[in-house]
């Protein structure tokens, strides 16, 4: 599975890719996860993601990042705030399980 994380600048969301990784390991999950910034974020959908995730500090633009996901098939969800820290990981893993089944 690969997931893509936006964000503002892609800094803050990398202590969530770490939480994910975590958590994937634990159940033995394969699982790429990577994060960036709202401006690389149109151009990193070419690379082939099963679902992009967004960052509560940037949900606000949610239907841009959804129109541009749009064209690759890609689904658009916005992580939850107790999602979005250090140990958030399960609740993410158990979202984009919601989603994507």
């Amino acid at each position: 599975m690969k997931l893509l994380l936006v964000c503002s600048g892609g800094m803050s969301s990398s202590i969530v890719v770490k939480a994910i990784e975590k958590e994937a390991a634990k159940t033995g999950q394969v699982i790429t996860v990577k994060s960036v910034g709202s401006g690389e974020f149109a151009e990193e959908l070419k690379n082939g993601w099963d679902i992009a995730l967004v960052a509560p500090q940037v949900r606000h633009r949610v239907a841009f990042f959804q129109e541009a996901a749009a064209e690759y098939n890609v689904p658009v969800a916005v992580i939850p705030p107790q999602g979005y820290n250090p140990m958030g990981g399960a609740i993410i893993l158990a979202e984009v399980k919601k989603i994507l089944d």
